[in-house]
């Protein structure tokens, strides 16, 4: 084998539990294991990376990685930590979504080669949706006792007193199913070993006991901690909600921003989480961040990695163009070389005023840019003492009162942006 596994994630913090003998069976042979997804979107979100950071580290080290799309579960709803059911998807969304998971692991994992240890996907509605009630309750539910479920924290929790919502029939089973996967894969691929977050500990485990009961063998499993932020919100999460790999969902600028903004205390932990780079060089970036925090490098370097490496490196240097955009020397030509969705990343929440074209194109005087026809400056009068103070640009350039805008100012034949001093920043939308 090429490298312990373990190991390389105890050093990089991805490790929260083991079950005992799990590292020496590692070290024997090269092992297949798995990690379930859920498919009821057609992309992943950077909740997700931990748990592909798992396969992906578990591939590099010689062993063979399976991603599960959870076709059947995800109809269920996971009963660890959420308090409602999901959807239920038919199965040509199902299949949409697979793909779409599978183009974006692809990124991380080596589905193609030859080697005996490229990643595998499946998918657990092909083994369920043949499955009757009562086959499942007689082959695999008289194998588990409901005491055994009722121990487990992800039910306990949710059908405790401080819980309303109690938990359904169907969520209760949810862990049943779960480790029905962990046998199928057990009987059928030699898959002996589950990975997930540190939540899913009670499912593993029940896979593991499934594994032990009904097929006399063992089955192993590894949980990475459950990621926090050292403020305390939500890892995963920016204003607009989840943070996805989809450039459709969350563009490539503002992923490279959701990382470029992390605290010092999050970037030292996320850059053993989320990259490939080794201690010695990763321990280089931390020392040379301390001696020069205010320059960022530590996150800079993190942003780098995990935006090339989750959209592409053409990708990453537009994100890092747009993001070095508002200090440019040559602002006016840098602007014009983003495309109009770059454009409304970097000026997202800026306020916009619309005008027409034919306004611009006879000329605009500053006043009426500022006040008359934006409402930009309460007033005509603030508008003057603004441009008497010189402190006010148009694309970046100072602007006297005698300026006007005319459509050689338009950036992509649609905008121009306008500040006031450092702070206030506008945008004209010529329509």
């Amino acid at each position: 084998m090429a490298n312990n596994f373990v190991e390389e994630l105890r050093w990089r913090g991805m490790l929260h539990t083991e079950m005992p003998g799990t590292e020496e069976h590692l070290l024997e042979q090269m092992r297949s294991a798995y990690v379930g997804f859920d498919p009821t979107a057609d992309s992943l979100h950077i909740g997700n990376l931990v748990p592909i950071m798992l396969l992906a580290h578990y591939q590099r080290c010689g062993h063979k990685p399976v991603a599960l799309v959870g076709g059947a579960t995800g109809m269920i709803g996971d009963p660890s930590g959420k308090s409602s059911e999901r959807n239920l998807l038919n199965e040509d969304t199902l299949r949409h979504n697979q793909e779409a998971i599978k183009k974006q692991l692809s990124h991380f994992l080596d589905f193609t080669s030859d080697a005996k240890n490229a990643a595998v996907l499946v998918n657990n509605y092909d083994w369920m949706k043949e499955f009757s009630f009562l086959e499942f309750i007689r082959d695999v539910g008289k194998h588990i006792t409901v005491n055994y479920m009722m121990a487990k924290d992800s039910v306990k929790n949710r059908i405790s007193s401080d819980s309303s919502d109690g938990m359904s029939f169907t969520e209760f089973t949810y862990q049943l199913v779960q480790g029905y996967d962990f046998l199928h894969l057990y009987k059928n691929i030699g898959c002996t070993l589950q990975m997930g977050g540190s939540d899913q500990w009670g499912n593993i485990t029940t896979g593991t006991e499934l594994i032990r009961r009904i097929d006399q063998g063992k089955g192993y499993a590894i949980t990475c901690p459950l990621i926090t932020k050292s403020d305390g919100s939500k890892f995963g999460k920016s204003e607009g909600g989840n943070v996805w790999l989809d450039a459709n969902r969350t563009s490539p600028y503002k992923f490279y921003q959701y990382w470029l903004n992390s605290s010092d205390e999050d970037a030292e932990k996320y850059i053993k989480i989320f990259t490939f780079l080794d201690h010695n060089t990763i321990n280089e970036i931390i020392e040379e961040h301390k001696t020069q925090p205010h320059i960022r490098g530590l996150q800079k370097r993190l942003a780098e990695e995990i935006t090339a490496m989750v959209h592409s490196k053409e990708e990453l240097e537009n994100a890092e163009k747009a993001s070095g955009i508002l200090f440019s020397k040559d602002f006016k030509n840098d602007i014009k070389q983003l495309n109009e969705n770059l454009f409304l990343d970097v000026f997202e929440g800026v306020p916009q005023a619309e005008i027409s074209k034919d306004k611009i194109e006879s000329g605009l005087d500053m006043i009426a840019a500022l006040s008359a026809e934006t409402n930009f400056l309460a007033s005509n009068g603030e508008a003057r003492r603004a441009l008497k103070e010189n402190s006010v640009s148009v694309n970046k350039d100072k602007v006297k009162e005698d300026y006007s805008i005319t459509a050689d100012d338009l950036i992509n034949n649609k905008y121009i942006v306008i500040n006031r001093g450092k702070k206030n920043t506008y945008i004209i939308k010529v329509v």
